[in-house]
């Protein structure tokens, strides 16, 4: 797999609910640009192959906003898993590496993206981005020993040993492109939500003997933001960035 053949696919579906806004989400202005873009022109200055965009049914906004690049259309909010199936069409089969991110996390570097691609140069089908805050709080855990990915475990569902881990999950992953789809298409619905959760790949991969892993960044560049106080909290990391 050549280093230099990376995809992404970006989960940008979210409403503005809880910013208190009709924009979707990855419209709210960062710095003065909508968030979206911060994602977008990071992959597009690392020279990645093909980036799709996965929107809700009423995001003409977004779709407007990042074109030229592909966006495709998730018809019903079924959670992560059904969000990235929503790509496949437009990704098409891809030989290399398949970043999957969230718009609402728009500072993660290129350096981080381009150590996760690297990673599944050593025989890793997924790598997932994890995180060390200091406050684990209510993420979700990564079990790993002797540097592989055993299992992501939601806070709900951790044991008292796994909730002493504070490696967390960010939600972003990269995928080996030729094995991503066959991975997300075994993923059910049989939990509680009704959702087909995107964190199900580990176990189906490892069910399947395919190897995962972790790399990790530092915690304020996973930054989110669901409210405007994280929005603004996420301003004030990427001005420090930027005096640095």
């Amino acid at each position: 797999m050549s280093k230099t053949a990376i995809a992404a696919v970006i989960l940008a579906a979210g409403k503005g609910t809880r910013m208190k806004s009709d924009l979707p989400k990855v419209m709210m202005p960062l710095c003065g640009k909508p968030m979206i873009r911060y994602p977008l022109e990071t992959l597009e200055g690392m020279g990645v192959k093909k980036i799709v965009v996965v929107t809700a049914p009423d995001g003409d906004l977004v779709r407007k906003e990042v074109a030229p690049h592909e966006s495709c259309v998730q018809s019903e909010q079924l959670g992560t898993g059904h969000a990235v199936l929503s790509a496949k069409d437009k990704l098409g089969k891809f030989d290399g590496a398949v970043l999957v991110i969230f718009g609402d996390n728009p500072i993660i570097t290129s350096q981080t993206y381009q150590m996760a691609a690297d990673k599944l140069s050593e025989g890793y089908s997924i790598v997932v981005l994890g995180f060390r805050p200091e406050d684990a709080a209510r993420y979700g855990r990564l079990v790993v020993e002797n540097g592989e990915l055993k299992k992501i475990v939601e806070f709900k569902d951790a044991t008292d040993e796994e909730k002493a881990i504070n490696l967390c999950n960010s939600g972003c992953m990269c995928f080996d492109g030729n094995k991503m789809f066959d991975i997300l298409s075994q993923i059910t619905n049989e939990n509680a939500a009704g959702e087909y959760y995107l964190t199900d790949a580990i176990a189906i991969a490892r069910k399947a003997g395919l190897k995962c892993t972790v790399v990790e960044c530092d915690a304020q560049e996973v930054a989110g933001a669901n409210t405007r106080e994280e929005l603004a909290l996420l301003e004030s990391f990427y001005k420090q960035r930027k005096a640095v």
